[in-house]
């Protein structure tokens, strides 16, 4: 297993790990870093000011990509086709194909809600907040905006659809399932919900969460009616690094249910590669479990975590 931690310090944490030993080393230092995305041996970072930061040998070098905004907020690679994508702050959407120039794609820009997006710490401003690829079409995209929704488009970001039916409005985190063509996840700061059709449609999924703020999301690759969301009683608590906690819960097929994860922490990122669920916590450790979170082992510890990535 290969994962690329992001953390408050301003680091990029390569972590190795394999049955006999993990080994944890920086790659990059001294940036912002917001956001991280991983393929293979290519991993493109996002920072809070400084653009996004490209590397192709699993993080030995980085060039750095200009884009119009600095404050890149949201990062991703396209497991169907390799695109590179990126999201800023306000939120524009930038891509990157078969090795050509990075365009912007304005559609994002003539969505008819888009004068009301507003992110509540800073109403005057929003942003793209995630960016989910189909790891099956290459042409089908959903993009969360904070505070705004979720916006589908079905022909390679040509064009977008308004904020979908179903889905919540404070998009933080939305995945696809590897395996089940059309089967999408949402977690937001007023819920979860999950979309069976292509991301047109979406139900909420609330039942048996006790908290409400749920934040980092993934999918059982074996199981698609199995995913994982984090949540805290509010941003405050979800936010607050060393301090922050929260909990990680697992939907059961019918309603979801707490999972014993060691220490009163957040659960600040998630990812699941093969059998194995892998938790980022606020607090720097990171921690694998093989039972679907019943149980758990600690892989590193590094400086309070703010994004993760698994590269497949």
């Amino acid at each position: 297993m290969r994962a690329f931690i992001c953390s408050r310090d301003g680091t990029v944490t390569r972590i190795e790990s394999d049955a006999a030993s993990t080994e944890a080393r920086p790659v990059l230092d001294g940036v912002p870093v917001s956001s991280v995305a991983a393929d293979g041996d290519r991993v493109i970072v996002g920072t809070r000011g400084a653009g996004a930061l490209l590397s192709s040998d699993g993080g030995g070098r980085w060039e750095r990509v200009e884009l119009p905004e600095g404050d890149v907020f949201s990062v991703a690679i396209s497991p169907a086709d390799g695109a590179l994508y990126a999201g800023t702050e306000p939120s524009r959407l930038f891509v990157l194909r078969d090795g050509a120039q990075w365009t912007e794609l304005e559609a994002l820009q003539d969505i008819p809600s888009r004068e009301r997006w507003s992110f509540p710490p800073r109403p005057w401003t929003h942003h793209v907040r995630w960016i989910a690829p189909d790891p099956q079409r290459p042409e089908r995209l959903l993009v969360a905006i904070e505070l705004g929704g979720v916006m589908l488009s079905e022909d390679g970001g040509e064009s977008f659809s308004d904020h979908r039916p179903g889905a919540k409005r404070d998009a933080h985190a939305i995945t696809w399932h590897p395996l089940a063509d059309g089967r999408a996840y949402e977690a937001a700061g007023d819920g979860a919900a999950w979309s069976v059709d292509g991301g047109r449609g979406w139900s909420a999924l609330d039942a048996g969460r006790e908290l409400g703020y749920c934040w980092a999301l993934a999918a059982d690759p074996a199981d698609p009616d199995r995913w994982y969301v984090s949540a805290a009683p509010g941003p405050l608590q979800a936010h607050s690094a060393e301090r922050a906690y929260g909990q990680l819960y697992r939907w059961d097929r019918d309603t979801w249910r707490a999972l014993p994860v060691p220490g009163e922490s957040m659960p600040y990122a998630l990812a699941t590669l093969s059998d194995e669920l892998v938790c980022g916590m606020a607090d720097g450790r990171v921690l694998r479990s093989p039972d679907h979170g019943e149980s758990w082992q600690e892989l590193a510890e590094t400086a309070p975590i703010t994004a993760m990535a698994l590269a497949a």
